[in-house]
């Protein structure tokens, strides 16, 4: 039986996780979480799972409280608290389901501790894929991706010989404006934004979607992963999000992986080491849905794609200027303070302006990370001044 450690467990990759672990108690026990801020969610996990002893918290006045109420659990909090959560419950697996550059460092030491990984946080590759690849070779343990892209390209190059790959396609569903105009852009609300097409997701990932960086992340994701050049990694819009990647060979034929808008497939396929997995969930009915559509990715209407591949290119610290310039623009966007396009322009703007450091170590990246963070706010408050 895996023990499983759940970074992220009240979210919506933490809560399809918990269910899998639910629906299969022969083999996974759930015995250590963690939670940023939706206490309520976290107690209702710990009310109905008496196999977590172990949890983590983000602020300190909620760890105070939680340890005096749950005596029988083991209570972290902040940044510091999730690395001792992940080395005092010993798990068999850790699941980072953390949003943001807040999963990168959690990421890191379940490697440099011999602990597999299951990987649904997309900045930890984002950032730090090279420090995560070298992780990998020198110790005992093994990265299993979540995203649902990733996971239908493993299921495509299984068995396959390198030598007849062409290319991989990564889909994209264009996100909530993916039938405007960029003059049509301008003035488009939150709420619009938050209203995606095919995937109840976060509001961030959402957002990123709604930009295409989340493509572009994962297209940094993907060379990391299987071990592609970045100009081998295309991205294909497909309106229905039924075909999550394909894989083109060298004689021109495709290998698709096809499958419900349901995380808990590749949730599943990770927690079950790249195997297939009997799931309760709604099965694709190809006759109802008739037709699939594709189109064309256009680098002018998605910048962001460009703004990654500009990033990974260039190596260094610009990735992690890229993520941290783009999460703070992102929330800040939610927030009320900037315009959707302004997302583009302030990470723009920082990977222009802020220096880059080569062959960063995991220090350097931490550093960054802060510099850039700072450097957008400023960015941010300058533009609400201005208006």
């Amino acid at each position: 039986m895996k023990k499983i450690c759940l970074l992220g467990s009240t979210g919506s990759i933490g809560e399809q996780t918990i269910d899998i672990i639910d629906k299969n108690k022969n083999d996974f026990s759930l015995i250590a979480v963690s939670c940023a801020r939706q206490i309520d969610k976290l107690e209702r996990i710990l009310s109905t799972h008496i196999s977590v002893k172990y949890a983590c918290v983000k602020e300190e006045k909620d760890y105070l409280e939680l340890k005096e109420k749950y005596q029988n659990v083991t209570f972290f909090f902040g940044d510091k608290g999730l690395l001792e959560l992940i080395e005092h419950s010993n798990p068999t697996l850790v699941v980072n389901a953390l949003v943001g550059f807040s999963g990168f460092i959690p990421s890191a030491f379940t490697l440099s501790h011999d602990i597999d990984l299951a990987l649904a946080n997309k900045e930890s590759l984002v950032v730090g894929g090279k420090i995560i690849k070298d992780l990998l070779k020198i110790h005992n343990a093994r990265l299993f991706p979540i995203d649902s892209e990733h996971v239908a390209l493993a299921k495509c190059l299984e068995n396959k010989n390198r030598d007849e790959v062409k290319s991989l396609v990564i889909t994209a569903s264009g996100g909530s404006f993916r039938d405007l105009s960029r003059e049509e852009l301008k003035d488009v609300t939150v709420e619009q934004a938050l209203n995606h097409p095919s995937w109840s997701m976060g509001s961030k990932i959402t957002i990123d979607s709604a930009t295409m960086m989340n493509k572009g992340f994962e297209i940094i994701e993907a060379m990391y992963l299987f071990d592609f050049d970045i100009d081998q990694i295309k991205v294909l819009l497909h309106d229905e999000s039924v075909i999550h990647s394909l894989v083109e060979f060298v004689d021109h034929s495709f290998l698709a992986d096809l499958g419900p808008q349901d995380m808990r497939i590749p949730i599943a396929h990770a927690l079950y080491e790249g195997k297939r997995k009997e799931l309760e969930v709604k099965s694709l009915d190809l006759e109802t849905l008739g037709s699939l559509h594709f189109r064309k990715y256009d680098k002018n209407r998605y910048p962001c794609v460009g703004y990654a591949l500009e990033a990974i290119k260039r190596g260094g610290t610009l990735p992690t200027i890229l993520n941290a310039s783009n999460e703070e623009a992102v929330y800040a966007f939610i927030n009320g303070e900037i315009k959707f396009l302004e997302i583009e322009e302030i990470i723009s703007l920082m990977m222009k302006t802020i220096d880059i450091v080569d062959e960063p170590t995991i220090d350097d990246i931490v550093e960054c990370d802060k510099l850039t963070r700072i450097l957008t706010r400023k960015e941010i408050e300058r533009r609400k001044v201005c208006k």
